[in-house]
């Protein structure tokens, strides 16, 4: 499919994933909802192993500045059933990317605010340059991160979304670090050799172990050990019989590269 508002590039095992709306920051509206949710279901259709990693990013001077204000003029002449309908639209979208089987690298600068900050919530790997300004911003507005809140809170934790998400402020990349938004906050010259390091840590592990970890975190996340145990027990015992987890356990013995590993 040719999509308006995103870019997609492919190279080897890597999908790059790029919002492509510059002239507003990349900010949402419904069109590019709809694309990157039609993105997120092809790529968990597709063939397993086909994509190792994906990046994702903002063409243009911001990450993504949150909704697109021509939309939101819109909007406020919705009904409520109309709004319910648009911020389901926007759940599905976040819920379908965080899902993704595979890892998800958020490549951000500028800004990430409102979904934008969502955005970088749902990344397994954020890489900021160091400048960007991230605020859970809506109550600005007299709304909320409602949509959002499950992915943020997940990511920040309690305290610091009583914090963010109440004061709307803006923060730092530094401190987007600090609460665990993003994972390496870097100079400008620095972020994608930066995003390029964590890639290659990605591409020398088993897809299928990564994607296996990955869907492990939440099924295992808040539950007592009791309950974790067979979870995780069952888990490691049908990695270590797979294909993949044979030949990742050979390839160690016999001193040479798997068969995933270029």
């Amino acid at each position: 499919m040719e999509y308006e508002h995103l870019v997609v590039k492919r190279e080897g095992p890597v999908e790059y994933l790029t919002l492509n709306r510059p002239e507003v920051r990349n900010a949402f509206n419904e069109h590019m909802i709809a694309e990157l949710s039609h993105w997120a279901d092809a790529a968990r259709a597709a063939a397993p192993g086909e994509v190792h990693a994906v990046v994702l990013a903002g063409a243009g001077p911001a990450f993504c500045a949150g909704a697109d204000v021509a939309w939101m003029s819109q909007t406020v002449r919705y009904t409520e059933a109309e709004n319910l309908r648009d911020a389901t639209a926007m759940s599905r979208m976040f819920a379908a990317l965080n899902d993704l089987p595979m890892p998800l690298v958020g490549r951000v600068h500028g800004a990430a605010l409102g979904g934008g900050a969502g955005l970088a919530a749902i990344c397994d790997i954020v890489v900021a340059e160091e400048a960007t300004q991230f605020g859970f911003t809506e109550v600005k507005l007299g709304i909320l991160p409602a949509v959002i809140s499950p992915f943020a809170l997940a990511k920040i934790g309690r305290s610091a979304a009583r914090e963010l998400f109440l004061t709307g402020a803006r923060f730092s990349a530094a401190r987007a670090k600090e609460i665990g938004l993003v994972h390496a906050s870097v100079p400008q010259a620095d972020l994608d050799a930066t995003v390029n390091g964590y890639l290659r840590e990605i591409l020398r592990a088993g897809p299928e172990a990564v994607a296996a970890a990955k869907a492990l975190i939440p099924r295992v996340w808040g539950r007592p050990v009791e309950e974790a145990m067979p979870l995780t027990a069952n888990a490691f015992a049908a990695r270590r019989i797979s294909p993949e987890g044979q030949e990742g356990f050979k390839a160690f013995l016999e001193k040479r590269k798997p068969s995933w590993k270029a």
